[in-house]
């Protein structure tokens, strides 16, 4: 093995005949490093591995056709998996095409056998997780919605935040996307709870075919995180990388709590029929997976290299899951807006209430109320949708980082950045977009971290329109052209499902965002001031403070 992988190393050469054009630069320095591989591999002995846990996998599924596994899962839980299983494999592919971007930037031959090993990993992950999808398009009751999921979540106004969080493995600084934020926060922290915890959940509600694929993607995990750490360790060897580090860290692992605790939390809580009481909640497998087993067994002992690791962002994280409410609120969030997305969604019932009751004491008066009204408004009688009706509910601004919306009402900022107004749903995000995103970072020049630019907002996109255009617009419609994909129930009984007619009567949809550029900085200051006062579940702000 070490002579295969040393052979593989005099492959490789610095081209005489042209200048390289640096497309993916970084600011990192790599002068003092040494260059070694923790984790050698070559092709020869990867491919029989990935070839026999391709054999499990592929078998897995044929057993699932057999013996009918599709008509036996609970339904709630395979709705959400048509927005899981259209937004997982960009992330792979991301990764993928983030690995390329590392060859020009890390100068060890010894560790570029190892990712273009991830990459091939990547690609794999990716063609496996969507042949699931699509054995589950071929044989689940309803597979409207992933028959067209690729397309779908890109629009989708929950799937946006998905999509942002998988091009950060390719935008900006090279090792600040690819490595800090992939492999050593991503990869490391927080596929234990993608990879493992919701596996398990999946297998409670009878679905043993996700399992046993994102166990097949998590056994590749280690090569990935033994990759990040070489990395890591290459870049604490030279004094002048300790800065963006510190920086990077920071960055990388606010966003990974704010979109993957988001995304899963809500999958595992919300998308489960399994309310045993000795199940863990995904507040308990968190502070397994990633605070004890991630944060106090890895980046804790990187202290003895002299950088600072960010505990106070991870106590924070901590503080929004378990206090805060943070996967509660996102669920409400996603639920408000079913319309305009392309699975069902189920609402709460009184198990779920006692569940909920149990493993988070006080949730019924923060939420009951509200899924109670999601279960009345649910089928078509003369009303709107939840999101036109008053039910309590002030509908959030978006987060121009991460993009998931200010739910945490007390912690929203805003700031005017390049002449536009943006609200932020933490400080950490407010400090990413104006701070560490920028052409300079405490006086140093970072000319590679480049900007989050673009039409980051779902709502703006649409302002003003009639909700049965943005539907349509969106392509989330039934054979029929007119039944829409989405429901806020189960039901397949078509007097019972919603269509474009009844969204035509509803008030146009109107942007947060375009609406605080419009005010006056009176009229901005008086919306502030409210808004940190309203929840939680959305609640209006008290009259009476």
């Amino acid at each position: 093995m070490a002579k295969a992988h040393q052979k593989i190393q005099e492959l490789a050469w610095e081209p005489q005949y042209h200048e390289p054009y640096m497309k993916y630069g970084t600011d990192y320095t790599f002068r003092k490093a040494a260059k070694k591989d923790p984790l050698k591999q070559v092709l020869r002995s990867y491919f029989p591995m990935e070839e026999e846990k391709d054999h499990r996998v592929y078998g897995a599924q044929d057993g699932a056709i057999r013996g009918n596994m599709f008509r036996q899962v609970q339904e709630r839980w395979l709705e959400w998996q048509k927005l899981f299983l259209s937004i997982i494999p960009l992330p792979e592919i991301s990764a993928a095409r983030s690995m390329p971007m590392l060859f020009n930037v890390v100068p060890n031959p010894e560790l570029h056998n190892g990712q273009a090993i991830q990459m091939i990993d990547e690609v794999r992950h990716s063609t496996i997780q969507q042949n699931l999808k699509r054995l589950y398009m071929n044989n689940y009751i309803d597979p409207a919605g992933f028959n067209n999921s690729l397309r779908n979540f890109q629009s989708d106004y929950a799937g946006t935040i998905g999509r942002q969080f998988a091009e950060g493995f390719i935008t900006g600084d090279a090792i600040t996307a690819a490595s800090i934020y992939l492999t050593i926060i991503a990869e490391t922290a927080f596929t234990n709870t993608l990879f493992v915890a919701m596996p398990a959940e999946a297998a409670a509600n009878g679905d043993y075919l996700l399992p046993t694929v994102f166990h097949s993607v998590q056994s590749d995990e280690s090569r990935h995180i033994s990759n990040g750490y070489a990395t890591l360790l290459m870049a604490l060897s030279d004094e002048d990388n300790r800065q963006l580090l510190e920086r990077d860290l920071r960055y990388a692992w606010w966003n990974n709590h704010r979109v993957v605790d988001a995304a899963i939390g809500t999958f595992i809580e919300y998308g489960t029929k399994d309310r045993r009481k000795d199940r863990e909640s995904y507040a308990e497998m968190w502070r397994r997976w990633i605070y004890d087993d991630y944060y106090r067994s890895y980046l804790v002992p990187l202290e003895k290299y002299g950088l600072t690791v960010p505990h106070d962002l991870v106590e924070e994280s901590w503080k929004q899951i378990w206090e805060k409410g943070y996967v509660h609120e996102v669920a409400q969030f996603f639920a408000t807006g079913w319309l305009a997305n392309y699975w069902r969604i189920d609402g709460m019932t009184d198990e779920d209430f006692e569940w909920f009751e149990h493993k988070y004491p006080g949730w019924y008066d923060r939420y009951g109320k509200w899924w109670e009204n999601y279960s009345r408004l649910a089928t078509p009688n003369g009303h709107h949708a939840i999101v036109a009706e008053d039910v309590d509910y002030v509908y959030p601004h978006r987060c121009w980082t991460c993009m998931v919306p200010c739910l945490v009402r007390e912690d929203m900022v805003m700031d005017q950045v390049d002449g536009q107004w943006r609200t932020y749903c933490h400080e950490m995000c407010r400090w990413t977009d104006t701070v560490a995103f920028r052409p300079t970072y405490e006086g140093r020049e970072t000319p590679n971290m480049g900007r989050l630019i673009g039409h980051r907002e779902w709502e703006t996109l649409y302002h003003g329109w009639n909700w049965a255009d943005v539907v349509k617009d969106m392509g989330f419609v039934r054979d029929d052209g007119r039944t829409m994909t989405a429901q806020p129930h189960l039901d397949l009984d078509p007097k019972k499902m919603w269509t474009l007619d009844h969204m035509r009567r509803m008030p146009p949809l109107q942007s947060p965002n375009v609406v605080l550029n419009e005010m006056s900085d009176a009229e901005r200051q008086a919306f502030a001031a409210d808004y940190v006062r309203q929840g939680p579940a959305g609640r209006p702000a008290p009259t009476d403070a």
